[in-house]
């Protein structure tokens, strides 16, 4: 399965790090392919570094004004214009979308993803990966836009919520049939 995770390319503390790297090599055990921003730098860095040590394979997608910090041994490397065109491949080269901590680019490239699934422009599976209670905040807010009727599907149709990458893995390989 192509996996489009979607995280932050800062250099983190453990408490952020171990977590990423255990669901890294989740995924690369599992023989799954990590689509990501393709930087070669931070969180990101430690996820690639993870998978491809398991055994996985790396899809990147960086933008023209980030490529130098590009992963130079990805086995696929795109290079896009811009932010938006960006998103656009990550979610074409994608079966299925993690969440992981990170600052406004995976906030919004979160809820681009949330809106078009609401609106029926895709169908795969998402998982908010809630690592150190992140994105407790977050969860808080989508229940309060479900519960005042702003969201016209269920909130549990839209994302699923996992405490680690053991729960996040799991529910991608049932949402794929892999179970």
């Amino acid at each position: 399965m192509n996996i489009c995770v979607f995280l932050s390319a800062a250099d983190l503390d453990d408490r952020y790090t171990v977590p990423a790297r255990e669901f890294a090599e989740l995924l690369g055990r599992g023989g799954h392919t990590l689509v990501w921003g393709g930087s070669d730098r931070g969180l990101m860095k430690v996820v690639a570094d993870g998978v491809q040590a398991a055994g996985g394979r790396l899809v990147g997608v960086s933008v023209e004004f980030l490529a130098a910090s590009a992963r130079p041994d990805a086995d696929e490397m795109v290079i896009a214009r811009d932010l938006a065109e960006r998103k656009a491949l990550l979610r074409e080269k994608s079966d299925a979308i993690v969440i992981m901590v990170g600052g406004t680019g995976t906030l919004d490239e979160a809820t681009e993803i949330l809106e078009l699934k609401k609106h029926g422009k895709h169908t795969k599976p998402v998982v908010l990966l809630n690592t150190a209670g992140f994105y407790d905040g977050l969860r808080e807010q989508f229940q309060r836009m479900e519960d005042e009727g702003f969201l016209p599907v269920p909130l549990t149709d839209l994302v699923f919520f996992a405490k680690d990458g053991v729960g996040a893995l799991a529910y991608l390989e049932e949402s794929a049939g892999l179970q």
